[in-house]
């Protein structure tokens, strides 16, 4: 075993005299038996390796007869390599003099595939800046130095303005050279002590140490600001792109490492929306209004996670006949604290936020789940939908909705009403009205929700090829004591019989409502005097009973009481 093993044996006796070696120690160091007997093991020391590794491993050797670790040595040739060493006591059982076996393997190939890994882990490849980990690792030791030596610390992050154009002009590859430029360029100007790396993207973040005044600090981003402006030459063509800088401050700004750098973060979208291709000092009051924003964005995204959004559905019926016609679908929020949230408390939170696409893709899903099941139990209804105007306007909008359709064979497209707010369709008209054809070829409907909230022309709704228009809620509640909502009740009543128009009132609360509406020639409605929002699995023994009903009576009895 000590001729044939891979491993490298050394022996040595109780003063570390080399006594013994094996023929892997030979071929693994270069040195021949005769080289190595009677010499001390220092002679294989690298010297990449500080004498306190030697100690420690001493110290261990010599308290529990065992030591182990990663060491470098040196071979013949002079070349260092690493091996794992272990060196054990061996006790002399006849009394004698111990012995000391030390078995290693050379893993100089493993230990530089780790060191390749670990500089992979550690910066960036295409500008060779440090990443966001080896960044945040030197931010906290500034932080950590301006504490003790109460110097300041500003932190900055740098989005590039018009990066997005170039990479759609002229490719990635030259977006990529942009960026190497650009990245050596900035490096220039900064000191050994600063650190310039790339977040990611055409994002770059800054820590610059021992910042001595406002002014200086103040000085240096405006050479930045000047270097990214300077054109930078790509195929045979000079391109010009600028930069938005978020600052802030240390101490000043007492954050940890990782809220130092939203501030910066937030104060370079200041500094975007305030005109670009300049800096902007975080401020503490749209931080505070920002962190509420966040804890809110992220308490929804787990309420998302966990499933805690849910739809109800609230009928719309005809009030002349008794005929359920329909339901709009709901979400509410199922919070395990706060109970079931109506949409006005979360919705106005991710208006403008790429979760509203994820919401309005879930509501569709739910919703074509639900009528699937309703239909193979054979209560076939029609479903209202809310389509948020971001998430219409979304590129791939109609094909994820004709997508998502396929996948419930048994739900008919024009069961599905697709409800848009008037002002959706008033910022992009043609958009909207090429997103409304495609989707009803394939069937489904459109309905124009909240009809009188906005500003549309007469020349656009009749262009609008919606099937339907629903009436605010806000109108209709008081039409019966207020002339002015009376007036455009009447009003889009009578636009939705000139154009060919189904009419819907929402927030229809009392029969004295209803029978006015009727009268108007409004016969469809929805509201709490109806029914409320509810479960799904409350739907179909309420339609059971409403059908049940004779509506005229309904409408008849007294005088202000509900209708359901």
């Amino acid at each position: 075993m000590f001729s044939h093993t891979t491993e490298a044996i050394v022996v040595t006796d109780e003063r570390g005299t080399i006594i013994e070696i094996n023929d892997a120690f030979s071929a693994i160091t270069g040195y021949e038996r005769h080289e190595v007997i009677g010499r001390d093991p220092s002679l294989f020391r690298s010297g990449r390796q500080g004498p306190e590794v030697y100690r420690a491993m001493l110290s261990s050797l010599l308290d529990t007869g065992h030591c182990q670790g990663e060491v470098w040595s040196r071979k013949k040739t002079g070349e260092a390599y690493a091996v794992m060493l272990t060196v054990s006591a061996v006790p002399n059982p006849g009394g004698g003099e111990s012995r000391y076996v030390a078995l290693f393997s050379d893993i100089t190939s493993l230990r530089e595939q780790q060191e390749k890994l670990e500089r992979l882990a550690s910066y960036d490849t295409l500008t060779e800046l440090p990443n966001r980990l080896l960044f945040s690792d030197r931010l906290r030791q500034a932080l950590i130095h301006a504490l003790r030596q109460k110097h300041t610390v500003a932190v900055a992050y740098l989005d590039l303005d018009g990066f997005k154009a170039v990479n759609d002009r002229w490719g990635h590859d030259a977006g990529d050279e942009l960026l190497v430029t650009l990245a050596r360029r900035m490096q220039s100007v900064f000191r050994a002590s600063d650190t310039l790396a790339r977040i990611g993207g055409d994002e770059f973040a800054v820590v610059l140490v021992d910042v001595g005044t406002a002014g200086q600090c103040e000085t240096l981003l405006n050479r930045i600001l000047a270097i990214c402006a300077e054109p930078v030459s790509l195929q045979g063509t000079y391109v010009s792109v600028s930069a938005s800088i978020g600052v802030t401050l240390f101490p000043q700004d007492n954050g940890d490492a990782d809220q130092l750098v939203r501030h910066a973060d937030q104060a370079m979208y200041q500094a975007k929306q305030l005109g670009k291709n300049r800096f902007q000092l975080f401020d503490p009051a749209s931080d505070a209004a920002a962190r509420v924003r966040a804890q809110r964005l992220t308490e929804f995204s787990r309420a998302m996670r966990d499933q805690e959004l849910v739809l109800h559905y609230q009928p719309k019926v005809n009030m002349r006949t008794g005929e359920v016609v329909g339901l709009e679908a709901l979400i509410r929020w199922a919070h395990p604290e706060r109970g079931l949230l109506p949409p006005a408390e979360f919705l106005p939170l991710i208006e403008n936020h790429a979760l509203i696409e994820a919401v309005g893709e879930l509501v569709i899903e739910t919703a074509l789940t639900q009528l699937q099941t309703w239909n193979a139990q054979g209560l076939r209804v029609n479903m209202g939908i809310n389509i948020a105007p971001q998430h219409l306007k979304a590129e791939n909008f109609v094909h994820d909705l004709l997508a998502q359709l396929a996948v419930f064979p048994l739900v008919d497209p024009e069961q599905l009403e697709l409800e848009i707010v008037e002002s959706s369709s008033i910022e992009d008209p043609e958009l909207v009205m090429d997103v409304i054809a495609r989707c009803q070829r394939h069937g489904l409907q459109f309905a124009l929700d909240d009809f009188g909230t906005g500003y549309s022309s007469l020349t656009y709704l009749k262009q609008l090829k919606v099937n339907s228009l629903k009436i605010d809620q806000s109108f209709v509640r008081d039409m019966l004591v207020d002339a002015e909502d009376m007036a455009i009740v009447q009003g889009v009543i009578s636009l939705a019989n000139a154009f060919g128009k189904s009419v819907v009132a929402e927030g229809v609360e009392s029969r004295d409502v209803g029978c006015r509406l009727l009268a108007l020639g409004c016969e469809l409605a929805q509201g709490f005097g109806i029914s409320k929002p509810l479960p799904a699995d409350e739907v179909p023994g309420w339609i059971e009973r409403w059908s049940t009903r004779d509506s005229w009576a309904l409408l008849s009895a007294q005088e202000g009481a509900p209708l359901a």
